[in-house]
């Protein structure tokens, strides 16, 4: 029983929560074909994977590191190797504090991206001027980009490689569907891993070509 609210605040919820199955699938399939060949390729060459957001979508960001370097992993296999940067608070308040906060994460990118490492920026606008400074810097450097996008796409839809755009003006809304994605991207690199892994492991078992049971 209801005791603070009545069903018509409740109702409000729930609306939500349909609103949220018709915006998932608003996710191209296509870009996120391109996104998860992008990071496994990363991994197989022991690139960087460097991710960014603001407010919610740094959490996202952080979330993702998680998942990346823990929950994609395969025993006995190498994860990817992912970093937030947001996570470093001393370095991000004192570029904030000296230089302004759009550079933020740019000044970050400046001494650590290498060519063919991977930038992920998370934000629902495309428009944050850190996110786009960022953006920058990272082509510059050779890095190649991933936008996780909503509204628009803002700025960074045009600056991107991979743009996984998501056209939805509730920041709410894209901010979950942002997580989903993080989750999806996941669970494609740890299957793609654990097969790579049974293949390996079954041309280990097989004999070469030509030899006999004999030999």
């Amino acid at each position: 029983m209801l005791q603070y609210a009545d069903p018509r605040v409740s109702a409000v919820a729930l609306e939500y929560l349909a609103e949220l199955t018709r915006v998932l699938p608003l996710a191209s399939g296509d870009a996120l074909n391109e996104a998860i060949e992008v990071l496994l390729a990363a991994r197989a060459e022991g690139r960087r994977v460097y991710v960014i957001g603001n407010g919610g979508s740094a959490a996202t960001a952080s979330h993702l590191v998680c998942d990346l370097v823990k929950t994609a992993r395969v025993p006995g296999y190498g994860p990817l190797r992912a970093f937030a940067l947001a996570d470093n608070t001393p370095l991000l308040t004192a570029w904030a504090n000296d230089r302004g906060y759009a550079c933020t994460f740019a000044e970050q990118l400046a001494g650590l991206v290498e060519q063919g490492d991977v930038v992920i920026a998370i934000s629902a606008s495309g428009s944050s001027p850190n996110i786009v400074a960022a953006l920058t810097t990272a082509a510059a450097l050779g890095a190649r980009t991933i936008g996780l996008l909503g509204f628009d796409g803002g700025a960074a839809i045009g600056l991107v490689d991979i743009a996984i755009h998501i056209p939805c003006n509730d920041y709410g809304l894209v901010e979950d569907t942002h997580a989903a994605i993080g989750h999806a991207l996941t669970a494609a690199i740890r299957r793609a891993v654990e097969r790579q892994a049974a293949e390996f492991r079954l041309a280990a078992l097989s004999p070469p070509l030509g030899a006999s049971a004999a030999d």
